[in-house]
């Protein structure tokens, strides 16, 4: 059974950078064509595609917070993290990692179809104030 499991601060100041790790139990992060990544959704809003890594650490970001976002991961231990800068209140959401196939032929398409996914963590909650 393949799970996700997010880890990181729950609380954040305003200007500082957020940090979360996403460990991979079941599964390789090197399984071929699954791209693993971040969406979140901040409170009573929906969800937001925020970026992937794929199978091959080739990294897709959105287009908004591109200026802002990091992904890696660490294969020895079959993790994944996000870093996002410049923390806002407005970037206060429960923070999800996810994983799904896709055909490096079309290209890395983004979705916040939950049932798009194979693989969803269960989400850790982010809240940005000094």
């Amino acid at each position: 059974q393949v799970q996700l499991l997010e880890s990181g601060p729950g609380l954040v100041k305003p200007s500082q950078t957020l940090s979360l790790t996403c460990t991979i139990s079941g599964a390789s992060i090197t399984t071929t064509y699954y791209a693993w990544g971040w969406i979140r959704q901040p409170p009573g809003k929906g969800l937001e595609w925020m970026g992937v890594i794929d199978y091959d650490g080739n990294t897709y970001y959105s287009p908004s917070l591109k200026s802002r976002t990091s992904i890696s991961r660490d294969t020895s231990r079959n993790q994944f993290s996000l870093q996002l800068s410049s923390m806002t209140p407005e970037d206060t959401a429960v923070y999800h990692c996810a994983a799904r196939p896709f055909n490096p032929l079309r290209g890395y398409r983004p979705s916040t179809c939950h049932g798009h996914y194979d693989y969803w963590g269960q989400g850790t909650q982010v809240t940005v104030s000094s």
